[in-house]
């Protein structure tokens, strides 16, 4: 099964997160749009990405959008990751050994990322690193916070434009 689509109606779910608090999507989405971005800590593409999404979260904060990592591994693992590759956001727990909530999402490859607007449906749906879709998600977010689009690359920085998953 691949990846839900744009249009679906994102699954409902309950996880910890890393500090141990309770997630239900069902509350987060009554505020504001959630965007979730599934990971592993050994996956090289992963590792590439999350630097880039926390930009994002460094650039437009969380106030009508939150940004969360699902991580598939264990806590000690996935705090080590965050400290690596210096992820702030905060991080939810799908560790574990069938993956519930990843395999709702229908998740293939890692990372994936969904867009989920406050009515619950997927607006964006990624797989891998595609920098278009980076860019849509940072203009999406710049949208949501009322503010003026943040330029997300520095320049002279070689950025892929596509890496698998």
């Amino acid at each position: 099964m691949a990846a839900l689509t744009t249009g679906t109606k994102a699954p409902e779910f309950e996880l910890k997160t890393l500090d141990g608090k309770r997630f239900t999507l069902r509350d987060e989405l009554a505020g504001r749009a959630v965007v979730l971005a599934f990971f592993k800590v050994s996956c090289p593409t992963c590792q590439y990405t999350f630097p880039f999404l926390e930009r994002i979260h460094k650039a437009y904060g969380d106030k009508n959008v939150k940004l969360l990592g699902v991580s598939q591994n264990d806590a000690k693992e996935t705090a080590a990751f965050a400290r690596q590759f210096g992820v702030t956001f905060p991080i939810l727990l799908d560790e574990t050994e069938k993956y519930p909530v990843s395999n709702a999402y229908g998740l293939t490859n890692v990372p994936t990322i969904f867009w989920i607007a406050q009515n619950g449906e997927i607006e964006l749906s990624s797989v891998g690193w595609m920098k278009k879709d980076f860019e849509a998600i940072a203009g999406k977010m710049a949208e949501a916070e009322k503010i003026a689009p943040v330029l997300m690359f520095k320049p002279g920085e070689d950025i892929r434009d596509f890496r698998a998953g």
